[in-house]
């Protein structure tokens, strides 16, 4: 297919939330059905969805342009532009593109400027003040009747559009176009003479857009319902926000026709394209470092986890063999010790099992400082020992992280993985390479103490949260849409009933309607009730509205508006990225989880309690094995107890009566949808009274716990090994494949798992 002699260049995708209706992928599938050989993303204010568009655009042949619709204060009638005065400031906009690496820092500078630097009151904006110094690399494009110039010359104020106009060029030398738009707006229509006219007489170019919210004119209906969502409006108020059937991307033959008098308009756009060969760079981990450089941070953290594991296994130890340990665990990787030089510890099972952390430990360091990972390590053991130091309560560790000898050397985490059966390479696999991410849990009414630590000690502009966006989902949508139709409650709520909502499987509209029999035949027989499901199938999936993540908080190296773009959340004073929490890692930031447990809060609030009582209580070193305890959890009287309060999970602990830990582990990793149709099977297990039969004698040591039912992520692990022959960097990618139902990637691991088996006998 030929490319298009035209490049649509104002497309407002759906993260301009409840105004651009065109998820960032269905832009460039668009572009490239209507053959444009490239098209641009600009959403107000924001870059949020261009790492997305510029991956699809990769994907789909199609040339990204990454730009924003830039709020700029109205200047004033001297010229001067005004600031934050007492009177919220008019916006005017202008379209930014980025040519070049300088063009993209800066636009993200600007956005990010926009939504930082004002009063909380106002719409986010620059005045053009701000520009200076920041328009290298960008291109301007006037906005058309969203722009000062296009408002000026409609209201006959010539001199003030002049003094604009050589604002503008000042900034944008040689890279300034007069942008034309013709989609039946009086105010560009009556501008747009006096608009060429005054192009023409400064030789600046022209350049024709379709500012366009909507990929097809079949959407026209549900960006109008979008529009009343977003004002909570009703689609037959007259007083209300309205869409316009002139907002789709429109193919390059009606554009031509629209511009046949101003060819040159239309050939602009291809100009502009070819201007603009930059995408969203893709970095590398970028983090402050505590020593220096990479070096230093491997030293250190080699150095910091030795002295570590000392100190962490010196209680497992009588004192005489204190001395010997450390002489030992700090001798290095290259080291080859001798048991004979280590009388204390030269005792049968005892060295082995030294030998078994020395060796586990200095493993795990080579890995993490092969990928160059030591500083993230040492960041989150620096914070987490400063939080310890402030009595702030701190979770022992959970998910894949708890694996790690290296973290429970630091004090990241407070469970030895050895003793418990962890595997590292859950965490970090050498044979997939991805960031770290540990699950850190701290006091909900302290966490914000532990942040502002970390805002103090690598600055303010250095630390932000992660933005989030919620979703149309289906029942939300109907509901949201009901209400703008004027439904009633009764029969929304009603409709949205029908809608399967499942945790773990929520249903989309479509798959409801096809596979709910009874909501097809409302929509087959009532002509409101098919409006209704037809306008919520088009928004459902949209962003409606942004937030910020629970736990995730970036810290750089450098001010983060020269990383990613920011905003800010009106619910906290800390700026927010633009870019969520899959795409912020492309662009070079680490996520470190500073999760809220309200359970840490409430134990601490009982430890501080019974102090008050004179009895003292040390939770790091409350048995495992106490035997009131079980009694307890084998009644089910555990209203409160974190993970084991809810009904069901309280009749499973009375069903299995759990006699150790590794039960109650268990029971919380088989209580979920899925796993838990295993409960009844693991109860009888273990009272005897159902048989425990294995595929092959060598499962036994490894499901011997969980009385041969496979539980755990790392049992999957361990017997790929076993009986394949696996490395544990290759049964961790079995697991992740499994774990997302990657359907390729199980096909081809079931034949090296096969094969494998077959290798070793099996």
């Amino acid at each position: 297919m030929p490319h298009a002699q035209f490049v649509p260049l104002r497309i407002f995708s759906s993260y301009t939330m409840l105004d651009g209706a065109i998820d960032p992928k269905a832009i460039a599938k668009t572009a490239a059905e209507r053959g444009f050989p490239a098209a641009a993303i600009t959403d107000r204010n924001g870059l949020y969805g261009s790492v997305a568009y510029a991956k699809a655009c990769k994907d789909m042949g199609v040339q990204p342009v990454i730009g924003t619709m830039l709020a700029v204060a109205r200047p004033d009638r001297d010229g001067a532009a005004t600031g934050f005065g007492p009177a919220a400031p008019t916006i005017d906009w202008l379209a930014l593109y980025a040519q070049d690496s300088k063009g993209y820092d800066n636009l993200c500078h600007l956005v990010s400027r926009a939504h930082l630097d004002r009063p909380l009151e106002f719409e986010a904006h620059v005045v053009l003040a701000d520009l200076v110094g920041h328009t290298d690399g960008l291109i301007c494009l006037t906005a058309a009747g969203e722009g000062a110039l296009v408002q000026l010359l409609a209201g006959s104020q010539q001199a003030a559009a002049e003094a604009y106009l050589d604002r503008l060029q000042e900034l944008f030398p040689q890279r300034l176009y007069i942008e034309v738009a013709r989609r039946n707006d009086a105010q560009e229509e009556a501008a747009e003479e006096a608009l060429i006219d005054l192009a023409y007489a400064r030789d600046l170019p022209l350049v024709a857009t379709n500012p366009a919210r909507f990929a097809d004119r079949s959407f026209y209906d549900a960006h109008d319902a979008m529009l009343c969502i977003a004002s909570s409006t009703h689609v037959d108020s007259t007083d209300r926000p309205r869409s316009s059937k002139e907002w789709w991307i429109k193919p390059a033959e009606v554009m031509e026709e629209l511009f046949k008098d101003l060819p040159e308009a239309i050939a602009n756009t291809l100009v502009v394209a070819q201007r603009c060969a930059v995408m969203p760079p893709k970095r590398k981990p970028i983090l402050p470092s505590l020593a220096g450089d990479q070096e230093g941070e491997a030293q250190m953290c080699a150095e910091d986890s030795r002295k570590g594991l000392v100190l962490r296994l010196l209680p497992y130890y009588p004192e005489a063999a204190h001395g010997e340990l450390e002489r030992l665990l700090c001798l290095g990787p290259d080291a080859q010790p001798d048991a004979a030089d280590y009388p204390q510890l030269n005792v049968a099972g005892v060295w082995e099992e030294v030998i078994g952390y020395r060796d586990r430990l200095e493993f795990e360091v080579g890995i993490i400082n092969r990928m160059g990972f030591g500083g993230y390590f040492l960041i989150v053991a620096d914070f987490i020992k400063w939080a310890k130091e402030q009595g702030i309560p701190v979770g022992p560790g959970r998910g894949s992280g708890a694996g790690s000898l290296v973290a429970w050397a630091l004090t990241i985490t407070d469970l030895d993985p050895i003793k418990l059966g962890l595997l590292f390479e859950r965490f970090l696999n050498p044979e997939r390479v991805s960031m770290p991410d540990f699950d850190i849990d701290f006091c909900e009414t302290r966490r914000g103490e532990v942040i502002r630590y970390v805002q103090r000690k690598y600055g303010l502009d250095h630390v932000a949260q992660i933005i989030t966006f919620g979703k149309l989902k289906a029942r939300a949508v109907l509901r949201d849409t009901g209400r703008i139709l004027q439904m009633s409650y009764g029969q929304t709520d009603r409709l949205c009933k029908m809608v399967p909502n499942h945790p773990t499987d929520p249903w989309p509209l479509p798959r409801a309607l096809n596979g709910v029999l009874e909501l097809k035949r409302e929509y087959d027989r009532d002509p409101e009730v098919k409006r209704l499901i037809d306008l919520a199938m088009q928004l459902e999936g949209l962003p409606r509205n942004s937030s910020t993540h629970a736990a995730g908080v970036v810290i750089g190296d450098r001010p983060l508006a020269q990383l990613v773009p920011l905003y800010r959340d009106p619910r906290s004073d800390m700026p927010v990225t633009q870019f969520d929490m899959k795409h912020v890692e492309d662009a070079g930031l680490v996520k470190f989880d500073f999760l809220g447990l309200k359970t840490l809060s409430v134990l601490r609030k009982a430890v501080d309690l019974m102090g008050k009582r004179g009895i003292e209580i040390d939770l790091s070193a409350l048995a495992w094995d106490d035997e009131q305890t079980y009694k307890l959890l084998q009644s089910g009287d555990t209203v409160g107890v974190f993970q084991l309060e809810s009904e069901g999970m309280r009749r499973t602990l009375a069903a299995v009566k759990p006699t150790n830990f590794g039960d109650i582990i268990a029971l919380v990793s088989l209580y979920r949808p899925g796993p838990m149709d295993n409960i009844p099977s693991f109860a009888l297990r273990k009272a005897g009274r159902e048989k425990v039969e294995l595929l092959h004698p060598a499962m036994e040591p490894i499901l011997r716990e969980t009385y041969g039912i496979i539980v755990y992520q790392e049992q999957v692990m361990s017997l790929a090994r076993e009986l394949a022959g696996y490395s544990l960097g290759q049964a961790d990618l079995l697991r992740r494949a499994m774990g997302k139902k990657i359907h390729a990637e199980m096909v081809a691991q079931k034949a090296d798992f096969c094969a494998g088996a077959a290798a070793n006998g099996i």
